[in-house]
């Protein structure tokens, strides 16, 4: 009888990770565990079936074997029988692609590592773009070896354990297996006589300043990316990138919610109450908003077109004045007797000057009597 697919057994995808297996076989281990099944001849069937499944599909090399070969992958009893190229071959061949190479040298050839930069920057700068300079820590090609880590005058040897092909064969039964050489870590390489100025590493951490320039309409968190301004490369790898992280500072005035600008604006009750002209400051200069008699706190007046244009927008956002009623401080004798005569006048026909109140406080008296 023919064997199961064993990502069938377990119910999992083929591209399933380490840990859903896992999962999966646990599930399928509490099932059909002969402890839980006692003479239970299929269930104790079933559970061999998993556990050999998840042995399988829980070691990479094995579920590499098997996602090539099938069953005869990890079948000792499917070694080459004939003229044709052996399993433990093909085995090899895989793992060689995996480490970087097959049966030939493996290249130690790596690119350099990205580099992140924060940067913050103010709402004027963001809005009309702005050029800076910053200075970034980063690994550099060594000057005094020219990147190959070894004393002036004197260059690396072949390594003598993997005769300068970066990787050792082991053979495990009938599996051939290369991997990384462990004296020289795949270089295929080893330095006798190490540079003084990078300690035989091929390069050394400098700082070095780069000029930046910020595209107008920005927006916080925003990412910029300098190509080839990242870590330099081991070994004549190409270098890393560096992205640039765009932080806005605090404002004074206003806040932004993407291409819109929102600001508070404080005015006077009596020019709440009686309407007038105010002038509210932009990122372009001022403008002036007409308040209506009566406005209330809350009431927003948008100018238009007055925000900010984003890097990915066609036309600038709006600009939203929140009012906001201040109450007066610190009040003369004077001002409290005008104050408490206007009070006085208003509670006469409350529910005509306080409309608000009046509903609040009809409300509030229902909620008591229930």
């Amino acid at each position: 009888m023919s064997k199961r697919d064993y990502y069938q057994v377990l119910g999992v995808n083929r591209d399933a990770d380490e840990a859903t297996i896992k999962k999966a076989y646990r599930k399928l281990a509490m099932k059909y565990h002969p402890d839980r099944n006692a003479g239970d001849v299929k269930s104790e069937e079933m559970f061999k079936e998993a556990k050999e499944a998840y042995e399988v599909l829980a070691d990479s090399n094995k579920r590499a074997a098997y996602d090539q070969f099938g069953h005869a992958g990890v079948d000792p009893n499917a070694a080459d029988r004939g003229g044709h190229q052996g399993f433990s071959d093909a085995f090899s061949d895989i793992f060689g692609d995996i480490f970087g190479g097959g049966r030939g040298t493996r290249s130690n050839v790596h690119r350099g590592a990205d580099l992140r930069y924060n940067l913050e920057i103010t709402l004027e700068q963001a809005a009309r773009g702005t050029e800076t300079k910053i200075r970034i820590p980063t690994m550099e090609k060594c000057d005094a070896c020219q990147g190959s880590g070894s004393k002036p005058g004197t260059s690396p040897k072949a390594c003598a354990t993997c005769n300068g092909h970066g990787q050792v064969r082991m053979q495990q039964g009938f599996f051939s297996i290369q991997q990384t050489c462990p004296k020289c870590q795949g270089s295929g390489k080893v330095i006798a006589n190490p540079c003084a100025s990078c300690q035989g590493a091929g390069r050394i951490r400098q700082q070095k300043t780069l000029n930046i320039k910020i595209p107008e309409g920005v927006d916080d968190g925003d990412r910029i990316r300098i190509s080839g301004e990242g870590e330099s490369g081991v070994n004549g790898g190409p270098p890393g990138d560096l992205y640039v992280v765009v932080h806005l500072a605090t404002h004074s005035v206003f806040r932004r919610d993407g291409d819109h600008l929102h600001c508070e604006i404080p005015i006077s009750f009596t020019a709440a109450a009686l309407g007038g002209e105010i002038e509210v400051p932009t990122l372009d200069g001022h403008a002036k908003i007409k308040v209506p008699a009566e406005t209330q706190t809350g009431k927003i007046f948008r100018l238009r077109g007055k925000g900010i244009k984003g890097v990915r927008s066609h036309d600038k956002g709006d600009l939203l004045c929140h009012v906001v009623i201040e109450t007066p401080i610190k009040l003369t004798p004077r001002q409290k007797e005008l104050l408490e005569e206007l009070e006085t006048i208003s509670s006469k026909d409350g529910s005509r000057h306080s409309p608000r109140a009046k509903s609040w406080m009809d409300k509030a008296r229902d909620f008591f009597s229930e």
